[in-house]
């Protein structure tokens, strides 16, 4: 609903809008919101009805690692440029240009160009997603198998931890020599 919300007098059931009044912040670090002091009056109002221009959210999804965004940043420019030759070489067909046909071969070449573009994203994200491992979520099989080699590994070096505290102790401790 923005910054004015419904809300219904109670009794008469009609509806009327009231204006919910946000925190207002500081333009600077140094200076508090609430504490300046204002040396006319007007200047007190100015700094009450202060508003910041946008307001930080919190982005929904994570960012794309660097190579496939210049993978896609790539891919839509060579697409963009597809599409405008494809344009030109209609015009030029319809037109009867002698530039028509050049401009049809490009395009062809464009277009496979453009699907070597699509396919190199596609390929750059699965390559990265390999060297830099999956993201974990809840389901994700990767996790516990993760956690399970960490579990083997902490097992085997509490065993040789163990095997060489008995070689320095000199045998003590254990009931048999081999």
């Amino acid at each position: 609903m923005g910054t004015a919300e419904l809300s219904k007098a109670p009794g008469d059931g009609g509806v009327t809008r009231t204006a919910v009044r946000r925190g207002t912040e500081a333009p600077d670090r140094d200076i508090p919101a609430g504490g300046r002091v204002a040396a006319e009056e007007g200047g007190a109002a100015r700094a009450q009805s202060y508003r910041p221009l946008w307001v930080e959210e919190t982005a929904r999804r994570r960012r794309l690692p660097d190579p496939v965004r210049t993978a896609a940043v790539r891919a839509v420019l060579i697409i963009a440029v597809t599409l405008l030759q494809a344009m030109v070489a209609f015009l030029c067909t319809m037109a009867g240009s002698w530039l028509a046909f050049p401009m049809v071969i490009s395009s062809v070449v464009s277009t496979v160009v453009a699907t070597w573009g699509a396919v190199d994203v596609w390929v750059t994200r699965q390559v990265w997603n390999q060297r830099n491992g999956v993201v974990s979520t809840p389901s994700s099989t990767a996790r516990a198998l993760r956690r399970e080699r960490r579990r083997q590994r902490r097992q085997e070096k509490a065993a040789v931890r163990t095997q060489e505290r008995i070689r320095r102790q000199g045998g003590a401790g254990q009931l048999s020599h081999p």
